[in-house]
């Protein structure tokens, strides 16, 4: 399976392939979201539970500002100095704030559209409908390979595999873990496949920003008052004077 971002690597993309298979009741519930988007207590109803979110964003809001205010960030994605420095603010901001990373946002989206689906192929289908929602590429055919494993342990089961199903699961994360060999991944490396995607993350954000502020800036150019103006290197701007 290849899930990640656009901007993954060949080898995070395939690193899920044998991590993502769970029976049933390793998933986790839905409280998991609470981490992201806050939670109230389960007694309280109404404005109160409204409330209760609000003020829990509005904490993870004023957290991440209190960051990047004291930061600096250089808008050069070529840089990767700049790029190194932007993803660890980043990563402070998800810490302090108790936000979740691109990895962690994939992992809970698959856990919490696949829980209850009691067959392998199913949640296969539904693990190729998540990455095409969510606009990423297969591009090492990692997911036909997935299938063509399931096909090989259903034809050696005589039935279809079922999730709770523990010995035809062990067979199923076998060949899974064959793939990932043949495609060069080790599991122990996850840490530094992560690494690598919050850097190309990192690049991308830098990009996006980059334009951003070169449009306000030749916005600002057009208006009468600053016609006569030389527009600054963005790279010489200081986020923080806008914040």
């Amino acid at each position: 399976m290849a899930f990640a971002t656009r901007f993954l690597s060949r080898s995070t993309r395939q690193v899920y392939t044998g991590q993502m298979i769970l029976q049933p009741e390793q998933t986790i519930s839905a409280r998991s979201f609470a981490k992201a988007a806050g939670s109230a207590p389960p007694a309280l109803k109404g404005d109160e539970m409204l409330k209760g979110i609000f003020l829990e964003v509005k904490k993870k809001y004023e957290t991440a500002l209190g960051i990047l205010r004291k930061e600096k960030i250089t808008l050069d994605p070529e840089d990767p100095a700049a790029v190194s420095e932007y993803a660890r603010v980043m990563k402070t901001v998800r810490e302090k704030a108790d936000l979740f990373s691109e990895s962690q946002r994939i992992k809970y989206t698959i856990e919490s559209r696949t829980q209850g689906i009691p067959d392998a192929r199913s949640y296969l289908l539904a693990l190729k409908e998540i990455r095409i929602k969510r606009g990423l590429t297969d591009e090492l055919g990692a997911e036909a390979m997935m299938v063509d494993a399931l096909d090989k342990v259903e034809q050696e089961l005589k039935k279809p595999l079922m999730r709770d199903d523990k010995k035809g699961m062990a067979l199923l994360m076998t060949e899974f873990d064959k793939i990932n060999q043949k495609l060069g991944i080790r599991r122990e490396d996850l840490p530094k496949y992560e690494e690598q995607l919050e850097l190309k993350i990192a690049k991308a954000q830098l990009e996006e920003l980059k334009k951003d502020a070169l449009e306000a800036m030749d916005t600002q150019k057009k208006r009468e008052e600053f016609k006569d103006e030389a527009m600054p290197d963005v790279k010489s701007l200081d986020i923080r004077n806008f914040i």
